[in-house]
């Protein structure tokens, strides 16, 4: 099995794909599913930032516009918006945390989801005032060490030691908290964001693959291409700017994810690379073609 990172058609795809997003967009969308924020909140607040940092958590093996969409109207709801308040988390019997969270679907895994919701919560409240700023602070803003921290900080639980953040500490979930309190809550003051890892999830990957930045002959669990696809892109950004300044990584993260959505993962063949919307799309000249099939966390790459 042999993979090949081509980051300098990574440059090329990144130049191009960043600027059909910040323009017409990818596919005609622009949006993303966590940019609507719920009724009554203010963009920036503690709520705002609560709203975002909580849902994100889950953010594993969902629908994103399904799970932003449950999480806004638990929000909306009097009787539930205390799912977003560290202090009422901590107080709030679990049984009605667990069964608050089907009201909307928010929850889809009875047990582990509001385990990580409300570890997560109860985390801010104990050691950070209820306030993730506060933790944001004491890491000085430093990305490298916020993502370190995401993943060592842990406390004791029942005579064992557990993680103060479940799954807002994986390289895909860290990375991409770190990126909406950027560009949704409008958080400055994070630094070195560029040494920061794009958060790869199944459409980065596919959007990745069918770019043919990453490509090759692979068979295997699709985590294992994870890495390469990280490098990719990390080498793809050096010596290009974006609006406000050098583009990193985490710029692609928006215009990639649209790419896959709206086009590769329902429009492409998986066995040939044909796709129906090819003509349509702002990054047909880069599009390789070949086998990208992806199945159950499994994936067959031939390009």
């Amino acid at each position: 099995m042999t993979v090949i990172i081509d980051s300098k058609r990574g440059k090329k795809v990144a130049g191009l794909l960043y600027n059909s997003y910040s323009t017409e967009g990818i596919h005609g969308q622009k949006d993303m599913p966590e940019d609507l924020i719920p009724k009554g909140t203010v963009k920036g607040s503690l709520e705002h930032i609560m709203f975002i940092t909580l849902t994100v958590s889950i953010d594993y093996q969902r629908d994103a516009p399904l799970l932003w969409e449950s999480s806004r109207k638990t929000f909306e709801n009097p009787e539930k918006r205390y799912l977003f308040n560290p202090k009422a988390l901590h107080e709030a019997p679990v049984r009605r945390i667990v069964k608050d969270m089907q009201k909307y679907k928010l929850s889809k895994k009875p047990k582990k989801d509001p385990y990580i919701w409300r570890n997560v919560g109860v985390t801010f409240h104990k050691k950070w005032n209820g306030d993730p700023r506060n933790f944001l602070q004491d890491c000085n803003w430093d990305v490298p060490t916020i993502l370190t921290r995401l993943k060592e900080d842990s406390h004791l639980y029942n005579g064992r030691r557990v993680s103060d953040y479940p799954y807002l500490r994986g390289d895909k979930i860290g990375p991409l908290w770190l990126r909406m309190l950027r560009d949704n809550v409008g958080i400055s003051k994070l630094k070195n964001l560029g040494k920061a890892p794009i958060p790869v999830d199944i459409h980065i990957a596919r959007a990745s693959l069918s770019m043919g930045v990453v490509r090759g002959q692979f068979r295997g669990n699709l985590e294992g291409l994870f890495e390469y696809i990280r490098k990719s892109w990390s080498e793809s950004v050096k010596g290009l700017n974006a609006t406000n300044g050098p583009m990193i990584a985490l710029d692609l993260d928006e215009p990639l994810w649209h790419l896959s959505k709206y086009g590769c993962s329902s429009n492409r063949d998986r066995t040939t690379g044909f796709c129906s919307v090819f003509n349509k799309c702002e990054a047909k000249k880069y599009c390789i073609k070949g086998k990208i099939k992806i199945e159950n966390g499994r994936v067959e790459v031939d390009t």
